[in-house]
């Protein structure tokens, strides 16, 4: 819990009466629409830490989040579309072009 939450929900209820997103929106649509923003930043960040903590780095970086939301099944589908800079792309080696002892060592697993 961040520690904004009446400003951020007053804005985020100002935001969504003004774009046109329906006739009415109730009180508590803000606060719905933050916990969610909260949850999903704090699931990404969760996971994107894990990655930079098996990289031995103390510091987020954007290939971190790219391989933190690819590897994740559900984060993937959300973020199907999204493009995140400097993020790169997901190593894929096919098993014909591993050694043979790595290919072995896979298939017995």
């Amino acid at each position: 819990m961040s520690g904004r939450g009446k400003k951020t929900t007053e804005l985020l209820l100002v935001l969504l009466k003004k774009g046109n997103y329906a006739s009415r929106i109730g009180p508590g649509t803000a606060i719905f629409l933050a916990a969610v923003l909260e949850y999903l930043t704090a699931e990404v960040l969760e996971l994107a830490g894990n990655v930079a903590q098996e990289n031995k780095k103390a510091r987020i970086l954007p290939r971190h989040i790219q391989l933190a939301v690819r590897n994740d099944e559900e984060l993937n589908k959300l973020f199907s579309s999204v493009t995140i800079a400097q993020g790169g792309v997901l190593p894929n080696v096919l098993p014909k072009l591993l050694p043979k002892k790595t290919v072995l060592s896979h298939e017995h697993s």
